[in-house]
């Protein structure tokens, strides 16, 4: 599933790959992949790819979840169509709570008492799934983990989940991701020792 996701992903090119000419992320680090997971919502078929395999990844690690919950603003839609194919409740987490009305961070379905799986688009330091995951802890829900589409794989996310012993899971990964794009000839093969670099140095 995971070169088949990674494939996918590279198709309608959510995930851009670019060794010699970095892209910038918001964060301001230079980067050789660029990953915009909102670009799978245009195809029907892809998101379905993408549902059934976050599906799989709950229904295979955990048990008895009772809420669904999405990262804003990425993991929304996803944890839309789980939660409608898995008949739970849903509801999702802002960065930080509104400025405005009853300040909500969490909107939708109440989580306090509940086994709550948080949804991800992408995980790169982790910093956003772990702000969702201590905001639902805040309100009293039982989060038993996180799943997310893909991962760059970074040693700090790793170390970041490890901290506050929260397991989490990925449909794919930069590794898989850059077997598929050479075997495609989307990279040369001189190009993967600077991917593997980038990322290991991160």
């Amino acid at each position: 599933m995971a070169k088949q996701i990674a494939k996918s992903l590279l198709d309608i090119e959510a995930v851009s790959l670019s060794p010699n000419d970095l892209f910038t992320w918001s964060s301001g680090i230079k980067s050789p992949i660029y990953c915009d997971n909102r670009v799978t919502l245009g195809y029907p078929d892809v998101r379905s790819e993408i549902r059934d395999g976050l599906i799989k990844l709950i229904e295979e690690n955990f048990e008895n979840v009772d809420v669904i919950s999405g990262t804003a603003t990425a993991g929304i839609p996803h944890a839309a169509y789980i939660s409608e194919k898995m008949n739970l409740p849903m509801n999702y987490v802002r960065s930080k709570s509104k400025s405005h009305g009853k300040g909500n961070q969490i909107e939708g379905a109440k989580s306090e008492g509940k086994n709550v799986v948080v949804i991800e688009d992408l995980i790169s330091t982790g910093g956003s799934s772990i702000t969702a995951v201590d905001a639902l802890k805040e309100a009293g829900a039982n989060v038993v983990g996180v799943v997310a589409i893909f991962t760059y794989g970074l040693q700090k996310s790793v170390d970041a989940f490890k901290d506050i012993d929260m397991p989490f899971y990925t449909l794919s990964n930069y590794d898989e991701l850059i077997e598929v794009a050479k075997e495609e000839g989307a990279i040369k093969e001189e190009d993967i020792e600077t991917l593997v670099e980038w990322r290991n140095n991160l």
